[in-house]
């Protein structure tokens, strides 16, 4: 009987390890060949870095980008963008080379116009076509019509909609529109400079910290109030975008002092005018033009200070049963802030979790796993908006 038994024991248990063997290595083959077709609604800076995400992943059978925008109004966009270390980090490990894209760099920033960063990108996806088939349909819109068109067979098993904050593909799938608005206790306001006469070129941001401003000749006399050890610090000042486009940006603490009290109800929009104009020539670079009187026409800014909010879209990934398609919203389709500062990086926080998401999509083998690939991609996505909400406008 004792030997009986430990021949038993002995047969069981290597039962049990051929099955595990081949269990592990018929799931390492599985996850190996697993692959999934994925649609990118918007060609964006988010849309094609989450494009080059999919890509990179190596789990995408089938890759599409939509955007109903044409490639030359696509690319010809004036705005100036500044990745942040972290983003850069983030892109170089995506294999962008810096070194061949249009820019310049301070303080580990780099900084390019839009339409040469969209147009790297592609150029990119253009290389890859090789590993994945790779396909970008500009000037085709996401809507009724083309799902309808779609045939069951094409339909992708997970779409990343990065249509902006305007975009409505989001209603088109059925995904809520609702949104959560959260200050970031703070008050801000945006200017604008278009000089026809300047050039195109990307310049790196000039920032400026603790200012006050004195407005006695419009009654309010703060500077003395300022001075008191309990006072909150003052205003910051961001200057930024090309020679042609410029933009300014003002932010100050949440506070109930005189200035921000009068500057948030004034209801003299040339006050907030002449801050910015007077901030723009003091701060400027040594090599651009002032702005005269004559010239203050070109210069659009915020009447007042209104307060900054991040709206964030409670429902960033959902799954449609029926079709089988998981669906995650990227960039400012998911999180909008009310302060104009190009917030590309903001958008790049979102798609730090998207090549995992993917390949839990690929190889998920039941609902189960799917929706935990789901719920691991929301998680993120709230954080990205809390991470944000505490320490993103510093």
């Amino acid at each position: 009987y004792r030997a009986l038994a430990l021949d038993t024991a002995l047969s069981t248990l290597a039962a049990v390890l051929v099955y595990v063997v081949v269990k592990v290595s018929v799931d390492g083959i599985r996850h190996w060949r697993a692959r999934v077709s994925v649609l990118i609604v918007g060609s964006g800076p988010v849309g094609l870095t989450a494009a080059l995400v999919a890509v990179r992943s190596g789990k995408v059978l089938k890759l599409t980008v939509l955007d109903e925008r044409y490639r030359s109004s696509l690319l010809c966009r004036p705005q100036q963008i500044a990745l942040d270390p972290r983003s850069v980090r983030f892109l170089l490990g995506l294999g962008v080379d810096f070194d061949n894209m249009e820019g310049c760099w301070h303080n580990e920033h780099f900084f390019t116009r839009i339409g040469v960063f969209q147009e790297y990108l592609l150029s990119i996806l253009e290389q890859r076509k090789h590993k994945v088939d790779v396909k970008v349909q500009l000037g085709t819109k996401f809507s009724e019509e083309y799902v309808r068109r779609l045939p069951s067979t094409d339909w992708p098993q997970v779409i990343v909609v990065a249509d902006g904050s305007c975009g409505d593909t989001c209603s088109v799938l059925g995904l809520s529109s609702d949104y959560t608005v959260e200050s970031c206790q703070a008050y801000g306001a945006n200017a604008t400079i278009e000089r026809l006469d300047q050039r195109q070129v990307p310049t790196p941001e000039i920032r400026a910290h603790s200012l006050f401003f004195d407005l006695s000749a419009y009654g309010v006399e703060a500077l003395r109030e300022h001075k008191s050890p309990s006072a909150k610090p003052g205003f910051h000042l961001k200057i930024y975008g090309t020679f042609r486009n410029r933009y300014m940006a003002l932010v100050c603490p949440a506070s109930d002092t005189k200035m921000v009290r009068f500057l948030r109800h004034t209801a003299n929009a040339s006050i907030m005018k002449n801050i910015f104009h007077q901030s723009f020539n003091v701060y400027k670079t040594d090599i651009e033009p002032r702005l005269s009187e004559v010239t203050l026409h070109q210069l659009q800014c915020s009447r007042r200070l209104f307060e900054v909010q991040l709206s964030h879209r409670t429902v960033s990934a959902a799954y449609i049963t029926g079709d089988n398609v998981a669906v995650v919203v990227e960039g400012e389709a998911a999180r909008v802030l009310s302060l104009d500062t190009c917030g590309v990086n903001l958008g790049l926080r979102g798609l730090e979790s998207l090549g995992t998401f993917i390949y839990g999509m690929a190889t998920a083998v039941d609902q189960s796993d799917v929706l935990e690939a789901l719920s691991a991609k929301m998680s993120h996505s709230k954080q990205v908006s809390q991470d944000f909400k505490r320490t993103g406008l510093s």
